[in-house]
């Protein structure tokens, strides 16, 4: 009997210094959080990252060499004043969606993008088009400020003292369509500091692994 029991013990012992395989290994976001709770479109969505350690990046995100222009590399500092955030920060205000009115995250993507790869859970798809004046009326994008984000018109100038902190992205570190649109807002007077800009976009959360969901 002491004999059995002496075996189960060394089994045990011998179990527990084995090293453990990557595939075992929890992959969560940060060595304390495993995931994030977030609204979109109303409803609850844990984002958390692809489990499986063996996960590869997809085929739209593993080119290096995008013609340049108008894949051009991005400064780190779009503008003055205006946040460029990494992926941590973006689920702070991710979680803020649905429940904090002044806050909206923006996927500035080409309408095609989305259906291809998905959203970030909790961003609104606003395709840069929408606030740009080559491709959209001035009064359509007068109604994006003011029913969207909140601006308020005063005659021929604009008031953004209740408008909403933007976190907008796009592609990735390669791509214009945000900052495109962060430069145009900041022309018709858009507070620098209520704008924050996710230079990684879908390329470095794709890489990264974290949940997408596909647009309504």
């Amino acid at each position: 009997m002491k004999t059995a029991i002496t075996a189960t013990c060394l089994a045990l012992f011998w179990a527990s210094t084995l090293p453990v395989l990557a595939s075992e290994k929890p992959v969560n976001i940060t060595q304390a959080v495993k995931a994030v709770d977030v609204l979109h479109l109303g409803k609850n969505v844990s984002i958390e990252r692809n489990p499986d350690t063996d996960n590869m990046i997809d085929p739209d995100y593993t080119l290096t060499s995008r013609p340049c222009p108008p894949y051009c590399i991005q400064p780190m500092q779009l503008a003055p004043g205006v946040e460029t955030i990494g992926e941590l920060e973006l689920l702070e205000y991710l979680k803020k969606v649905g429940r904090d009115a002044n806050v909206m995250v923006i996927d500035s993507r080409d309408s095609d993008w989305p259906l291809r790869s998905g959203v970030i859970p909790g961003a609104v798809a606003i395709p840069w088009q929408e606030l740009h004046p080559a491709h959209t009326d001035a009064e359509k994008i007068a109604e994006t400020l003011v029913f969207r984000f909140g601006a308020a018109r005063q005659g021929s100038l604009w008031n953004f003292e209740n408008a909403k902190t933007l976190v907008l992205y796009c592609n990735g570190p390669w791509c214009g369509q945000s900052p495109t649109n962060i430069k145009q807002l900041l022309a018709l007077g858009y507070p620098a500091h209520k704008l924050k800009w996710y230079r990684g976009g879908m390329q470095d959360w794709k890489m990264l692994g974290l949940s997408t969901v596909l647009p309504k």
